[in-house]
């Protein structure tokens, strides 16, 4: 099944950067949205509720923390 993926980084978050370095390693390709573009900080709060990097949005649900992003992208991905 196909799902749709977004993830929010904000550039120079260590944790951000702990995401875009797991993903390299297993290669996988989502669509990424920098914090810094015009719009997407209103965008995540408005979407997520709160302005946290990184989040990634499955289906339109947030999902915070690194930790918890890089354990579902490795289950389901």
């Amino acid at each position: 099944m196909e799902r749709d993926l977004l993830l929010y980084v904000m550039p120079g978050c260590p944790y951000c950067t702990k995401v875009l370095n797991f993903m390299k390693r297993r290669g996988i390709d989502i669509p990424l949205k920098s914090t810094n573009e015009p719009g997407a900080r209103e965008e995540l709060v408005e979407k997520g509720g709160k302005y946290q990097a990184p989040c990634l949005f499955i289906d339109g649900k947030p999902l915070y923390e690194s930790d918890d992003i890089i354990a579902w992208l490795g289950a389901n991905l």
